[in-house]
Parts: C-alpha cells; structure tokens; sequence
C-alpha cells in the first residue's frame, strides 16, 4: 500500500462526509424559515435521517481509522503545525459525533422522535422538556457553526498545501488521484 496516500475507502468516507455534512447545514440552515405545512415536516425527517446517517457513518470512518493508519505529514511541516493539523482532525471528528448526538438530544427533548427513514424508531434520549429542548437547539447551532469554521480552516490549510507549499497533502485525498 502507498503509505503516502489514504486508502480508497478512506477517500470515500472522506468525500461523503463532506457532501453530508455541507447538506445537512444547507439545509439545516434553510428548514427554520419555512412555513409549518406537512412539507417542513418532511424536510425536517430528511435532515434528521441525514443527520443519522452521518453519525453512523463517523462511526465508520472510526473504525477504519483504527484499522487504517492515515498517511505520515511530510517531514518538512513543522511540528508545531503538525499538531495543531492533529487537533484540528481530533476536533473535526469530535464535532462529527457531537453534533449528530446534539440534534438527536433536542429532537428527544422537544418531544419528536426520529424514525429513521420512516422505518426504524430511534429511541428518545431524553424525555419532553421544552427548556431543555430550546438550549439543546441553541447548543446544535452552535457547534454546526464550529463545525463551519473549522472545514473552512481545513479546506483553507488543504489549498495552502497545494498552492503555497506544493506538497502533495491535498492530492493524497482526492479520489483516483495518487501522490507523485
């Protein structure tokens, strides 16, 4: 295995967490201002079994995490670099977990189960309360709009990679593309 790019499936996980994560703001972002009709209600469960399916795909980025070592930084980064790029990863994953689990506590807490696809009940975490319900939204913001800055610091360190430094970090995640 080319110790200097990620797996296949690693980039997969990668890409669709991405797509994920940018839909589920966009749309996140969009739902609270539309009218109370059965299609918010709709667009609402969507977000929800979005908001599902990233967390248990995290889980599975995890996984193969564990399994997978990603590829060394190149010897050049300093080391203070070096670790604020690992606290940023350890962050974003963070946040992949915490924000999912946020939504799931609010959604419990303002008393609307999620069933997942329209299929599988979700068990409540929390019973009905509405103070509690309103801070746990407050507290899902919040952490969706950590979760924007930091992929923007991420793509922003990934493009100075490519464009300032020239190293391959940004190429050793693109689909179908391999270091040189």
């Amino acid at each position: 295995m080319n110790t200097r790019s990620y797996t296949p499936f690693a980039k997969l996980l990668h890409w669709a967490m991405a797509l994920l994560i940018l839909g589920l703001f966009v749309v996140g972002f969009l739902m609270h201002d539309l009218p109370l009709s059965p299609w918010k209600l709709k667009v609402y469960s969507w977000h929800k079994w979005a908001g599902v399916t990233a967390f248990l795909l995290v889980l599975a980025r995890l996984a193969w995490r564990l399994g997978h070592r990603p590829p060394e930084l190149p010897e050049a980064i300093p080391r203070a670099t070096r670790a604020l790029a690992h606290a940023g990863h350890g962050l974003l994953y963070l946040l992949m977990i915490a924000v999912p689990l946020s939504g799931w506590l609010m959604s419990s807490a303002k008393g609307f189960q999620t069933v997942y696809f329209g299929l599988l009940p979700i068990p409540d975490l929390l019973a009905k309360n509405k103070e509690l319900g309103d801070l746990l939204h407050e507290v899902h913001e919040s952490l969706n709009l950590l979760v924007v800055a930091l992929v923007v610091a991420h793509v922003a360190a990934a493009l100075k990679h490519h464009f300032v430094d020239r190293d391959d970090i940004l190429v050793r995640m693109l689909p179908g593309r391999k270091p040189s």
